[in-house]
């Protein structure tokens, strides 16, 4: 029984996250709140938990949230503990300052990092941009899961500009 939850859990950490970026409106997403909890349920031949978690952060010039849910299955098969995951994250980087003070930038470049995955986001602005929110998500089938007690590291970079912080639990 220990062997197969080794097992299970080096295949976990294995498995890559994949991601795609979206732009959508940041106010409509963080302005959503998140249940930043656990919830288990349980049937006769299996257990199921939903992870829901929202990370929030800044630096002087810029604002995130990373808001993440996951759902596992715990079960069995004859004498053989099962164990399947999904989950998905989203991170919506926001400029704070006014859409003006972004008119002259010709690149933006940012990136996350958490223990377990870590992804980057590169535009090239040859046209002043028309929005000052941010996204990149991705989601990923059986592997490892970001935990609560998560920091996700965001470093931003805007022409010649760059600012790092730190991305908390929102439900501490």
């Amino acid at each position: 029984m220990k062997k197969i939850f080794t097992m299970l859990f080096i295949i976990m950490v294995l498995t890559a996250c994949g991601t795609n970026a979206s732009n959508k409106d940041y106010n409509a997403e963080t302005s959503k709140e998140a249940n930043n909890a656990e919830t288990t349920k349980k049937d006769t031949k299996s257990e199921t938990t939903e992870h829901n978690y929202q990370f929030i952060g800044e630096s002087e010039n810029w604002e995130a949230v990373y808001s993440y849910k996951a759902t596992e299955i715990w079960g069995e098969n004859g004498k053989q503990t099962t164990h399947s995951s999904k989950d998905n994250y989203v991170l919506t980087l926001k400029f704070k300052g006014s859409l003006e003070e972004l008119s002259s930038m010709k690149n933006l470049e940012y990136s996350y990092e958490t223990t377990i995955s870590s992804g980057n986001k590169r535009e090239a602005y040859p046209d002043p941009p028309s929005e000052k929110v941010f996204k990149t998500s991705g989601s990923s089938v059986n592997g490892a899961m970001v935990g609560k007690d998560e920091v996700i590291k965001v470093n931003v970079k805007w022409d010649d500009n760059e600012e790092s912080f730190k991305l908390h639990n929102k439900a501490k």
